[in-house]
C-alpha cells in the first residue's frame, strides 16, 4: 500500500495548491455528469453526492463513513444539506487539518484497518479514490493483489449491520494496460509506457486493481453487487475542469507555485511528480483506454 509519506507528497505537499484551486472543500474523486456536460464541475460533483445519499439509504439519523475522505467534500455535503453527523479518515496531515478547520469530523487514520472497536459500526460507509492506493507494486509482483483487497473487503463488511451498504469508486487499469516491465520514464514523450511511468511517478505506493472483475470478484464473499457503472468519460471531464481551475490566476496560489521552482529546477524526481501540472497522465490514460473508473454500489450480505 501507499505509505503516508506517499500520501502526504499528493496531497499534504501541493494540499494549498489544491484548496485555492478546487475549493477548501474541494473534490479531487471524479464527479458524475451522466453524460450532461453543461454540467458545471461543482454541480456534477453535487449530482454524485445525491446518488451516493439515494444508493446509501443515509438518512438524518444514519451513522456514515467516508474512508479516505479527502477534504471532506462529500462529509460537507451530508452535513450542510442532510443534518447528517459523519466522520472521515485519511492518511493525510494536509487534509485533516484543512477538514477540522472548516468543521469536520476527520481523523488521520489507515482505514484498511478500521475495526468495529475503534468506533462502532456504521450504517454506510463510501471510498472515493482511496482504493487506488492499496496495493502496491510490490504487492501486485509478489501475487498478493487480491489478498490485498480481499482483506479490505472483510474489514468494510465487519464495520456495516446485514443489508449495510458500501459505495466504492475507484480507477482501473484498462484494456490497453501494458504489462508493468514496459512501463519506462525514459520512453518518447507521447508513448502509453512514459505516460504510465509518471501515473507511478505522480501516486507513489500505488498500483490499481485490473478492471471492474477484480473489484467485484474480490468483494464477493461478503457483499452482493447493486449496481456498477463506468465513469471514465465523466473523469475525463472532471479533469478537464480541474486544469482550468488549476491554471487560473490566484495571487496567493501563483506565490505557492514560485517557491516550488527552484526544487523542480534542481530535482528530476520532483519535475515528474508534479508533471500534472503540465500533462494530465490521468486524462491521457483514461482516453487510451488504459486505464478505466468504476462505481460499486454494494450491499452487505
Amino acid at each position: 500500500m501507499a505509505t503516508k509519506k506517499d500520501l502526504d507528497f499528493t496531497y499534504t505537499t501541493l494540499d494549498q495548491i489544491f484548496r485555492l484551486s478546487i475549493g477548501e472543500t474541494g473534490d479531487f474523486s471524479g464527479a458524475r455528469y451522466e453524460g450532461d456536460f453543461s454540467m458545471t464541475l461543482e454541480e456534477a460533483q453535487e449530482n454524485k453526492y445525491r446518488f451516493l445519499v439515494d444508493n446509501l439509504q443515509i438518512e438524518q439519523r444514519s451513522k456514515v463513513l467516508d474512508m479516505g475522505c479527502g477534504w471532506g467534500p462529500f462529509l460537507n455535503f451530508l452535513k450542510q444539506k442532510k443534518q447528517v453527523n459523519a466522520m472521515g479518515l485519511t492518511l493525510s496531515d494536509g487534509q485533516a487539518k484543512a477538514c477540522r478547520k472548516n468543521g469536520l469530523n476527520v481523523l488521520v487514520k489507515d482505514c484498511r484497518k478500521v475495526s468495529p472497536e475503534d468506533f462502532g459500526s456504521f450504517d454506510a460507509i463510501a471510498s472515493l479514490g482511496a482504493f487506488e492506493h492499496f496495493c502496491s507494486l510490490e504487492d501486485y509482483l509478489a501475487g498478493k493483489q487480491e489478498e490485498v483487497y480481499g482483506d479490505y473487503f472483510k474489514s468494510v463488511y465487519d464495520l456495516l449491520p446485514v443489508g449495510g451498504r458500501f459505495y466504492l469508486q475507484t480507477m482501473t487499469f484498462g484494456k490497453n494496460m501494458l504489462p508493468h516491465d514496459e512501463i519506462d520514464i525514459n520512453a518518447d514523450e507521447n508513448s502509453d509506457a512514459y505516460i504510465l511511468a509518471l501515473m507511478v511517478k505522480q501516486f507513489p505506493g500505488s498500483w490499481l486493481p485490473y478492471g471492474h472483475e477484480m473489484v467485484t470478484k474480490t468483494a464477493s464473499p461478503y457483499f452482493t453487487l447493486k449496481s456498477l457503472s463506468s465513469g471514465r468519460l465523466d473523469y475525463i471531464e472532471t479533469i478537464k475542469q480541474w486544469r482550468r481551475k488549476f491554471r487560473k490566476f490566484n495571487v496567493q496560489k501563483y506565490l505557492l507555485y514560485l517557491k516550488l521552482l527552484p526544487k523542480y529546477f534542481t530535482s528530476k524526481e520532483f519535475r515528474h511528480k508534479v508533471a500534472i501540472f503540465r500533462i494530465s497522465p490521468n486524462k491521457v490514460c483514461f482516453e487510451r483506454e488504459i486505464m478505466d473508473h468504476y462505481r460499486f454500489v454494494f450491499e452487505k450480505v
